[in-house]
């Protein structure tokens, strides 16, 4: 299956600390089995409305195939994370 994941990341964090961010959600789909199609940092943008108290975010976006098991990990890590402020994951076929 392939998947699209949308992250947002909290603003206020350091570059190097947004970049870490990133990096270990993408590490935690690779380590689980997934297969990264491509990743882009879209970079930061205003939100439409504040969530958690935050008016921007920082956008990554990473297209993987991969089974369900890397994307619950995923799912359940960014729910945890303090640093991720909105995810989204979009499975692209069947």
């Amino acid at each position: 299956m392939k998947y699209e994941i949308l992250f947002i990341v909290r603003p206020d964090l350091e570059e190097s600390a947004i970049k870490d961010v990133f990096k270990n959600f993408e590490a935690i789909l690779v380590d689980n089995g997934a297969k990264v199609l491509s990743s882009k940092e879209l970079g930061q943008k205003e939100l439409a409305y504040e969530i958690k108290k935050h008016k921007s975010g920082y956008y990554f976006l990473i297209n993987v195939e991969s089974d369900s098991d890397a994307i619950n990990e995923f799912d359940r890590k960014a729910t945890l994370s303090e640093d991720v402020i909105r995810h989204i994951v979009i499975k692209l076929d069947k």
